[in-house]
């Protein structure tokens, strides 16, 4: 809202200083501050209020060292954060930019089914909260949302020049002997190869097939990841400071991907309009540092299903609209491993049963970081460890762009 009228105020008025909104690293480092000035404001408040409402943890002892001693603990603070990204966002982002629209939806969306969750859990006393099953079709729902959209939206193209455009559709000359179009297409970038992109609609040569395939794959990443954040909140910090240096990563490689000359001279897609991706994710890294404030150990605050799913399924779909999917295992490496940890436990038993008459467990506890408190771990040390890890994956993802 502030970005439309600073932009209305410079051009009818040129007022002094409403110029700097056209900048996207000032309202990036302004949405980051917002964001955590408004969990710094509202988050002691919220929390308060989730107490006075007994939203208070509910532990199943599984015999974790401190375990029982969360009981109680007010959750479902992943409204903080949603807050924390909309308020930013809403003030200075540009409305009108469908990526940013696309992942207002996804944040409220996912976030939506997460309180709807929490609520039943809390609320209604339904210890299993919301069906497994209406949560797929909510993610499913939100995968046809955002893979629609991609397809069809006429603002979202690519940046072609002169080696791949097509003559027989108006070009445009950027400098001499470089000339470009903006088309639909459904490219993406591949880690480490020399020439990085690959086209869905080549791979399968039916641009109907191609479009229904993207629209499942876009389905399956939400999905995936939402879920895989939603598994690794156990403990505290973990999700938390996870997102938000997955969210920082991303943050860079929308700036890059929205600016032409870092694009250019890094040899990375270009994605008209994506700059403003940025500055969601800016707000996203904002709010999840600022939720460290109360959700560090001891957690005075869990963001419950209604923050993981919505951390999940807004990192997801900032991937896939900067056509970075393909690096999601390694960039979200945290969430894959704690969700393949708890696949191959599952599975692992369930062949051992069968086999042998009597289940196996390959970790002492699913998922991963649960492994680790049962080898007293203390919990504070292996969250750090986990960022760590964490923070090595995004750095590695990031030096994909000149490892090819």
């Amino acid at each position: 809202m502030l970005y439309h009228l600073f932009e209305f105020l410079h051009d009818k008025y040129d007022m002094m200083g409403a110029g700097l909104f056209r900048y996207i690293t000032f309202r990036a480092m302004v949405a980051t501050i917002l964001s955590m000035a408004y969990i710094g404001i509202f988050g002691k408040p919220i929390i308060q209020k989730l107490q006075k409402l007994q939203m208070g943890e509910i532990v199943r002892n599984l015999g974790l060292a401190g375990q029982m001693e969360k009981q109680g603990t007010p959750t479902m603070g992943g409204i903080i954060i949603i807050g924390a990204v909309v308020f930013p966002v809403l003030l200075v982002a540009d409305l009108t930019n469908v990526y940013i629209q696309l992942l207002l939806i996804t944040i409220l969306w996912t976030g939506a089914i997460g309180f709807l969750d929490d609520y039943l859990k809390r609320v209604k006393k339904n210890k299993d909260g919301l069906s497994g099953k209406f949560k797929i079709i909510g993610q499913i729902g939100l995968g046809l949302i955002v893979g629609v959209t991609l397809v069809t939206n006429s603002d979202v193209k690519v940046r072609q020049f002169s080696e791949n455009i097509d003559r027989s559709k108006p070009v445009v000359k950027l400098k001499e002997g470089v000339d470009f179009q903006d088309v639909k297409s459904l490219e993406t970038t591949v880690p480490f190869l020399k020439h990085n992109t690959l086209n869905y609609s080549q791979l399968l040569h039916s641009e109907t097939i191609s479009h229904i395939a993207y629209v499942l794959l876009v389905i399956f990443i939400i999905t995936a990841v939402s879920n895989g954040a939603n598994i690794t909140d156990g403990l505290d910090g973990l999700a938390a400071g996870t997102s938000a240096i997955i969210a920082t990563a991303l943050a860079i490689f929308a700036y890059l991907s929205g600016n032409i000359i870092f694009s250019d001279y890094l040899n990375i897609m270009y994605i008209p309009n994506s700059g403003e991706i940025s500055i969601f994710a800016t707000a996203l890294v904002g709010a999840c540092v600022g939720f460290l404030w109360y959700n560090a150990f001891p957690a005075q605050v869990f963001m419950g299903d209604t923050g993981s799913l919505a951390l999940g399924g807004v990192i997801a779909s900032l991937a896939i609209v900067l056509r970075k999917e393909l690096m999601i295992p390694l960039l979200c490496g945290v969430f894959l491993i704690e969700n393949l940890s708890v696949i191959i436990q599952v599975f692992y038993f369930k062949y051992t049963k069968k086999k042998y008459g009597e289940g196996r467990r390959i970790f002492l506890m699913a998922p991963l970081h649960h492994h680790y408190q049962k080898k007293d771990i203390p919990e504070p040390k292996i969250v750090t460890r986990f960022w760590i890890i964490s923070i090595l994956l995004a750095i590695t993802t990031i030096l994909t762009l000149k490892i090819r």
